[in-house]
């Protein structure tokens, strides 16, 4: 009787495990404040609030559109000074919905209402057409940086933006070109390796990409997530990189997640 009890609880704990990674846990959202002091960060922009939104893959399994305009009202609740997507909003998940590039960016479109916006694609967003879903984000006033920067908070900040590095060719030094030498700027980029690459100049990096390892066990990421790197950016403040990754929100390859989706509202401060 007891291996009997022992395998109904084996059976009843394989069966929670299998629901909180399909169900329970992709269906969750944290929107929290994280605090930064970050290096050469300006005392003008003591305490600016930026929402960071990654990895929407809009039509994943729990994931419809109806889904990211909930997540858009959630940020708009939080009142961020500025927010910064961080590319992959199109969806490449087994059960996956797929949506047009228009239509995901109609779900996003609130944010404007929000603060201003800027963003990058990511290496999904190229594969689903990055040509249209660029055009249908810019055109619904959601601009995508590639090598390029623009001046957000009237001129206070800078947003550098570079392309995806497993689809494009990114060139930080191109990103930057236009900055000029004594602005406060913020660099983007979907995939955190590229950091290694940003001059010392640049006080914070923005990424996403990782997903947060989307499954881990025991605290531990179970699959590399990057060939050249490793795990060494999974998620989080890594202060001697100046770079912070979000864990993001969807799912990609399997529709299974145990790290809970997040946008984190940056809340940055001098060091």
């Amino acid at each position: 009787m007891r291996a009997v009890r022992v395998l109904q609880a084996a059976g009843l704990g394989v069966v929670a495990l299998a629901l909180d990674l399909t169900v329970l846990t992709p269906r969750r959202l944290r929107v929290h404040d994280v605090p930064l002091a970050v290096p050469g960060w300006p005392a003008e922009l003591d305490g600016l609030r930026v929402a960071v939104v990654g990895d929407v893959h809009a039509g994943s399994p729990w994931f419809g559109l109806d889904r990211v305009r909930s997540i858009v009202q959630r940020v708009a609740d939080v009142r961020p000074d500025l927010v910064l997507l961080l590319g992959d909003y199109m969806v490449d998940v087994t059960l996956g919905v797929h949506h047009e590039p228009a239509d995901v960016a109609d779900a996003l479109v609130g944010l404007k209402d929000v603060a201003p916006v800027v963003g990058v694609l990511g290496n999904h967003d190229w594969d689903a057409d990055g040509v249209r879903v660029r055009a249908a984000f810019d055109a619904a006033g959601l601009p995508m940086l590639e090598e390029e920067a623009v001046p957000v908070l009237d001129g206070r900040l800078w947003i550098a933006g570079v392309g995806d590095l497993w689809r494009r060719k990114p060139s930080v030094p191109r990103a930057l070109a236009t900055v000029p030498a004594d602005a406060t700027v913020v660099l983007l980029t979907h995939n955190p390796d590229v950091v290694v690459k940003v001059p010392p100049t640049v006080p914070l990096v923005l990424a996403g990409h990782t997903h947060g390892g989307q499954v881990r066990l025991f605290g531990r990421v179970l699959h590399t997530i990057s060939k050249r790197s490793g795990n060494r950016w999974s998620h989080g403040w890594y202060a001697d990189d100046r770079l912070y990754v979000t864990s993001g929100l969807g799912t990609s390859k399997w529709p299974i997640r145990n790290v809970v989706p997040e946008v984190p509202v940056l809340v940055l401060r001098p060091a």
